[in-house]
């Protein structure tokens, strides 16, 4: 795809141009990280989208003015996720219905805070992500920081281990002495407080809210999950894999854009790439008999 955009546009290799092809991935790194914790479970969060559009509603219209209400509706927040998992795990309800509702609560909550697109993004985060550091440019190195942060917690650590076993093997890790009660609840907050630096990252890009600014990165945070290497099944994710899901997923949107596909067929035509690159994933991981 990088090559197929850097021969339509020449111009494209270069600092300003990786910023521009780049700079919408990035939230969609942290969304997509926070659905990757869901799946380690062997859950999906249906919300995760609406959850980002409710956090870029809430951030453009209290975190310049009133940052204080701001931190403390995101608390709240991250607590009703946490709440979400401890509901999943106690009744033994399945996630995918659970979140399902969910996903029209936040939606509702977003309108109510936010009835129509607007607000203001405080200047500060505006400002951040214009930021422009030496050597690349900073979509590249956020998604590398987040990519590198994520391994080392969720691949290389043991409590790690403990966290994939929970979706692997949830009996072995009881008889291990750990609460997989525990454990969902810390794995869904933690869902929560990635998905709010994905909102976060959107509305400085945005510099404004809106209730349905993310419907997509529902979806498309599951497919750089399950592109990344990850499984339905719980217990198998890449964290490193995930972002470069994410990457290459907002990349496909770019190249869309550079091949002048109309608006109203992109998310069509990035499900397509998606279903390509998933079943080259497919015959190339098969094994001769």
């Amino acid at each position: 795809m990088l090559a197929i955009i850097f021969w339509i546009r020449p111009a494209a290799m270069s600092y300003f141009g990786f910023t521009l092809l780049f700079k919408l991935a990035i939230p969609l790194v942290f969304a997509a990280l926070a659905q990757m914790l869901v799946v380690m479970l062997g859950d999906i969060d249906l919300a995760n989208g609406a959850f980002v559009g409710l956090i870029t509603c809430v951030s453009a219209v209290y975190l310049a003015d009133q940052p204080l209400v701001a931190i403390a509706i995101y608390l709240l927040l991250i607590a009703s996720y946490a709440g979400v998992g401890l509901l999943i795990h106690t009744r033994q309800l399945p996630s995918i219905v659970v979140t399902l509702g969910l996903s029209f609560i936040w939606l509702g909550l977003a309108v109510m805070v936010l009835p129509a697109p607007g607000g203001q993004a405080p200047a500060w985060l505006s400002a951040f992500v214009g930021w422009r550091p030496p050597l690349l440019p900073l979509p590249l190195w956020l998604a590398a920081a987040a990519a590198l942060a994520a391994h080392l917690v969720v691949s290389r650590s043991s409590i790690g281990a403990v966290l994939r076993g929970a979706g692997a093997n949830p009996r072995a890790v009881e008889r291990s002495g750990w609460s997989v009660l525990a454990i969902r609840v810390c794995v869904y907050a933690a869902s929560g407080f990635l998905a709010i630096l994905a909102g976060l990252l959107l509305t400085g890009l945005t510099t404004s809210g809106d209730a349905n600014i993310a419907p997509a990165y529902t979806l498309l945070g599951v497919g750089a999950v399950i592109l990344g290497g990850g499984a339905f099944t719980g217990g198998i994710v890449s964290p490193v894999g995930t972002v470069i899901g994410a990457m290459t997923l907002a990349l496909a949107g770019s190249l869309l854009s550079f091949l002048q596909v109309p608006s109203t067929w992109q998310i069509g035509s990035q499900g397509f790439i998606l279903f390509l690159v998933l079943a080259g994933r497919v015959l190339l991981g098969e094994k001769p008999s």
